[in-house]
C-alpha cells in the first residue's frame, strides 16, 4: 500500500479556492505554449523494459517508422502479450496470421528459427513487414507513414490505386488510431500542448472531495456515489466527452506525457512499484497544480488532496480525445 501525504489546509471549501487559484495561475503561465512535433525516442516506461531495446533498435529500420510508431502498433495488436491469439488465429505480440508469418517472419535474434511466439523474432518481423510495405508505396503521394499504415490495413495495391490512403472507413480509422497512439508512446520534443478539457474534469473531481473510497467504485447510485482511483478519473473525463479505459495502466496511454516540471492541472499522474513498465501502473490521480492531485487513495480514506512527489511516482499523461479513442478496447486473449 502506498503512503500519502495529506493536504488538510482548511477543509474542502478552502480546497476548492486552492484549486481555482492553481488552475488559473498554471494555465496563465502556460498560455502561448505550443507543442513540438516529432516522435523522437520513447516515453518513460511506455514500452515494457524487456521489449524496449527491441523496439528502439528495430523502430529505426526505415524512414517510414520510428520506435514510438512500432510500439503503438504492437500495443494496439496485443497489449504487449507475447502469447496473444485472436479468434482469427493471429498470433503473438505482433499478431501475425500464419500465412503472413510464413512469408514475412524473420529470424530477428539469429538463433536459427523463426518463432512467431518469440518477441525477439516477432518484433523485428513487424518492423521488417512495415518497411516492406513502405517500399511498395514509396512513390504514392502523401505522407509515407500514413500510406504504409494504410497498406498494412488495406493492402498496398489499394493505396497505389487510390493515390494515397483509400476512402475506406476502416483503413482511415486504423491510420488515425496508430498515429494517435504514436504520440502516447513518444517522448515529447518540447512542451506538450495544454488540454482544452482539463478544467471540466477538475470541476467534476473537486465536487467529490470528502467522498469515501470504494474499491471498484464507479460512482453509481447503488455504490453510494463512491469511486476508486481510476473510476474517479474515468468519470471526471467522461463529463467532458472523453471516454477513458477503466483501469489505470490503460489510462496512461490516453495522450502524450509531459515531464514533471511541465505538469498542468488536469493531467493524470500515475504510480507504480515498477518504474520501467507502464503495464505495472497500479494507481492514478488528477493533478491540480502545486505538486498536488485529487486522489481516491484506498479503503478507509476519502477523496482528498495528496502530494504527487513520492518514490513510486511513475509519470503523467495529458489526456486527449484522439488519444483516448485510439486505445484498444478488446485485446486478444484479454
Amino acid at each position: 500500500m502506498r503512503k500519502y501525504w495529506v493536504f488538510v489546509g482548511g477543509g474542502i471549501g478552502l480546497g476548492l479556492c486552492f484549486i481555482a487559484l492553481l488552475v488559473v495561475g498554471t494555465y496563465s503561465a502556460a498560455a502561448g505554449i505550443s507543442g513540438a512535433g516529432g516522435a523522437v525516442g520513447l516515453a518513460k516506461g511506455a514500452v515494457p523494459s524487456r521489449y524496449q531495446p527491441l523496439v528502439e533498435k528495430w523502430g529505426g529500420l526505415c524512414p517510414a517508422i520510428n520506435p514510438a510508431l512500432l510500439a503503438a502498433q504492437l500495443y494496439q495488436e496485443s497489449g504487449w502479450n507475447p502469447r496473444a491469439q485472436s479468434p482469427a488465429a493471429a498470433q503473438g505480440i505482433a499478431q501475425f496470421i500464419p500465412g503472413t508469418w510464413a512469408t514475412h517472419g524473420i529470424d530477428g535474434d539469429k538463433d536459427g528459427d523463426r518463432d512467431v511466439w518469440d518477441p525477439a523474432d516477432a518484433i523485428p518481423s513487424a518492423a521488417s513487414y512495415d518497411c516492406e510495405l513502405a517500399g511498395y508505396v514509396k512513390k504514392v503521394p502523401g505522407d509515407p507513414t500514413d500510406n504504409m499504415l494504410a497498406a498494412y490495413n488495406a493492402g498496398a495495391y489499394r493505396v497505389i490505386r487510390s493515390g494515397g490512403v483509400p476512402a475506406i472507413a476502416e483503413t482511415q480509422n486504423y491510420v488515425k488510431i496508430i498515429r494517435s497512439l504514436e504520440k502516447s508512446f513518444a517522448r515529447p520534443v518540447g512542451r506538450v500542448q495544454p488540454s482544452q478539457q482539463a478544467a471540466g474534469a477538475i470541476y467534476f473531481a473537486q465536487k467529490k472531495l470528502g467522498t469515501p473510497y470504494l474499491w471498484g467504485g464507479n460512482g453509481t447510485a447503488d455504490q453510494g456515489g463512491r469511486f476508486d482511483c481510476s473510476g474517479l478519473t474515468q468519470a471526471a473525463y467522461r463529463t467532458v466527452d472523453i471516454e477513458l479505459p477503466r483501469v489505470a495502466n490503460d489510462q496512461y496511454n490516453a495522450g502524450p506525457h509531459p515531464s514533471r516540471d511541465e505538469l498542468l492541472p488536469g493531467d493524470l499522474v500515475f504510480f507504480s512499484d515498477d518504474l520501467t513498465n507502464s503495464r505495472a501502473i497500479r494507481h492514478v490521480g488528477l493533478y491540480v497544480g502545486g505538486g498536488y492531485m485529487i486522489n481516491a487513495p484506498y479503503t478507509g480514506a476519502v477523496i482528498r488532496f495528496d502530494k504527487i512527489d513520492t518514490p513510486d511516482y511513475f509519470g503523467a499523461t495529458r489526456v486527449t480525445k484522439d488519444g483516448a479513442e485510439a486505445l484498444p478496447t478488446a485485446l486478444p486473449g484479454s
